[in-house]
């Protein structure tokens, strides 16, 4: 039985050593925390003398893909729920809502009506469907993604607007109103302040919708969404992985496949076969002592722009925009600070040169407390996450008090109950590289940008044949939130590596069959 070592215990890693171990290889999981889940994991405030749990890193679930979630076994053991309601959409203007429909026909008509848009909503909504399904085709059978591939698959017309063009252009192409470009178009730097304008990144609108859990939606997990990789942890322990928690890898020998790694202040050391390093892409070149590696990852472009806050509530919130037979409790919200995409671009681009230490772009708001409610858990505080749009890298939390008080108090203005607010976590990108280690704080640890997205987000020296090989190393492959097709609480990058390994292993083997015949 093949040795495989996974570095790295968050969604990625764990879903890697699911399919692994299943494959009858002997999986060893190294995690260097004292617990599993990397980004997907929770913290607990205590307030007013009582312990709630939250979402310390990724909050809701969206991008995995159904198979994944079967196959894997999750779908045994945790509860999911996404809101079948539209989503909201203000112009920093309480009383003015928009109503983002997941029905076509009313979509067009809430748009033309609210934003006067005059375009193709339908032939757009139709086009990223096609996309989305070459995507999600590209991850069930684990395809190289590829300029050629798309062509096949969705034709030249389609492959130069969604897949080559820009976002700018894209988005120009079928609408007419500035904010329904806004709407369709805030994805593009959601992880990071990718250029609107740069060729390559219009294929990041369709990759966020590219889940099929819950058909391209985006939806909560029963008590948060940490349970994702607890679950998983126990299940591949169950299937006979191995998990060794606080361990330090020191050295690896690639010459003799050895591990040197420091664990309860023992120097011990383990063989392997095969690495999946389940990390941010720059570690490995660390560890591995590849400095010429290290240095040109370092000159790729990492930083990101997204901070969060969560808000806690002793009652549950109030929201001002309802209609006749709705209230929408659980409906994401989005609030809009900008009216164009001239001043959304220029915003988003001044934050990345970190001219400011935050500059308004869009709040997205995620209501988890009352989704907790629709899956029957009642907690002590009603929960609400903004997650934020544009921050420097320059500073932490601690030191943007003000800054988070204003986010908050802008707000506070949606809602009807602002005085049931008791307290607020918040977390900047300069937090998120250290809490969690992503390289400029990153949630996609690499920006999804021209030359680091779609087909070129790959750390393989031979990324046609061995997209997910990590350099020139023929037995170590790379499987983090850095490689295609992003990071989120998926697992893609984790099940599409070990897809190549095993067809890889399949030929190997079919190999030796004919020479021993």
């Amino acid at each position: 039985m093949k040795k495989i070592v996974v570095v790295g215990s968050g969604i990625n890693g764990l879903v890697a050593a699911n399919y692994l171990v299943k494959n009858n290889f002997h999986v060893t999981i190294i995690e260097k925390k004292d617990i599993v889940g990397g980004a997907c994991v929770k913290d607990t405030a205590v307030i007013n003398g009582k312990d709630i749990d939250y979402a310390h890193g990724a909050t809701v679930l969206g991008m995995m893909q159904k198979f994944v979630f079967e196959e894997t076994g999750l779908d045994n053991h945790v509860k999911t729920y996404f809101p079948k309601g539209p989503k909201i959409v203000y112009f920093n203007d309480p009383e003015k809502a928009t109503r983002i429909f997941q029905d076509t026909n009313n979509l067009c008509f809430e748009l033309e009506e609210k934003w006067n848009e005059k375009g193709d909503i339908r032939a757009f909504r139709d086009d990223e469907n096609k996309v989305i399904g070459y995507l999600q085709n590209l991850y069930r059978n684990a395809i190289t993604p590829s300029v050629e591939s798309a062509r096949e698959y969705l034709g030249d017309y389609l492959t130069k607007l969604w897949v080559e063009g820009s976002a700018y252009d894209l988005l120009n192409h079928y609408f007419t109103s500035e904010k329904t470009k806004l709407y369709m178009g805030m994805t593009v730097i959601e992880s990071g302040p990718t250029s609107l304008y740069e060729q390559g990144s219009a294929i990041n609108i369709p990759l966020m919708d590219s889940g099929s859990i819950f058909n391209g939606y985006w939806g909560f997990v029963k008590e948060g969404i940490w349970k994702i990789t607890e679950k998983l942890s126990k299940i591949n322990l169950d299937a006979g992985a191995d998990l060794m928690l606080s361990t330090k890898i020191r050295q690896i020998d690639t010459t003799n496949n050895t591990i040197f790694y420091l664990k309860d202040k023992i120097e011990k050391k383990l063989s392997y076969d095969y690495i999946f390093f389940a990390t941010d892409p720059i570690t490995p070149s660390k560890i591995l002592a590849d400095k010429p590696l290290k240095i040109a990852l370092e000159k790729k472009d990492w930083i990101g722009t997204s901070g969060k806050i969560t808000l806690f509530f002793k009652n549950p919130v109030k929201w001002k925009y309802t209609d006749e037979k709705n209230n929408y409790d659980t409906s994401f919200r989005f609030i809009f600070s900008n009216q164009s995409l001239k001043e959304f671009e220029k915003n988003s681009q001044d934050s990345k040169r970190g001219l400011k230490d935050y500059i308004p772009g869009y709040i997205q708001i995620y209501p988890e407390g009352a989704a907790q409610r629709k899956m029957g858990n009642v907690e002590e505080f009603d929960k609400v996450i903004l997650f934020t749009k544009n921050f420097s890298f320059e500073k932490k939390a601690e030191d943007l008090n003000k800054t988070k008080n204003n986010i908050i108090s802008s707000f506070l203005k949606f809602i009807e109950n602002p005085e049931d607010l008791v307290d607020s976590k918040f977390i900047t990108p300069k937090d998120l590289n250290e809490i969690f280690l992503f390289p400029k704080g990153n949630i996609d640890h690499l920006s999804l940008s021209t030359n680091q997205n779609f087909d070129m987000r790959s750390f393989s020296s031979e990324p046609n044949d061995k997209f997910f090989r990590y350099s020139n190393y023929n037995n170590i492959y790379y499987c983090g939130a850095g490689s295609f097709p992003c990071g989120s609480v998926a697992g893609t990058p984790g099940y599409m590596s070990t897809k190549q390994l095993i067809k890889g292993e399949s030929k190997m083997t079919k190999y030796s069959d004919k020479l021993i015949d």
